[in-house]
């Protein structure tokens, strides 16, 4: 019989202490991708939705891979998949004593990306070029042949 209510009690606090973590669950983690570019200024989206311009975060819920897309007028489009790796407080069994630790833990995750120049030339860049052009064949027409030396 004590056997018994010796096994309940232990049932019960195992019990209690699994409603306990559970509770926590979610409440012990604080997880942002911050992402940032240079130059700044460059849109970002985040697995196809958008989350403002460099430098940018939002929050995230899962580690793992996630598609980065950057882009800003005169720089070529950047795709990317990168991937937040889970911390040690994150990893399985390890997990359940953060949960029960009353500290809060601030993940950030940091992506930094190098846009490149746009090779694409516009229609200003394509007419001012061709402006200078014609005005070196008229300069060239006015001053005649080259002196012999």
């Amino acid at each position: 019989m004590l056997r018994a209510m010796a096994t309940i009690r232990t049932i019960c606090v195992g019990a209690a202490l699994g409603v306990v973590l559970a509770g926590l669950a979610g409440c012990s983690s604080d997880r942002r991708i911050v992402v940032t570019s240079d130059p700044p200024g460059a849109r970002v989206w985040v697995n196809d939705i958008e989350i403002g311009t460099t430098p940018a975060e939002t929050s995230f819920k899962f580690y793992g891979r996630y598609d980065i897309r950057l882009e800003k007028p005169g720089f070529e489009p950047l795709n990317e998949a990168r991937t937040a790796r889970a911390p040690v407080h994150e990893w399985p069994v390890i997990d359940l004593v953060a949960l029960a630790a009353p500290y809060r833990f601030k993940d950030r995750v940091k992506w930094h990306f190098e846009l490149e120049p746009s090779l694409e030339v516009t229609q200003d860049e394509e007419e001012f070029r061709e402006g200078v052009l014609e005005r070196a064949r008229e300069t060239r027409t006015e001053l005649g042949p080259r002196p012999v030396r």
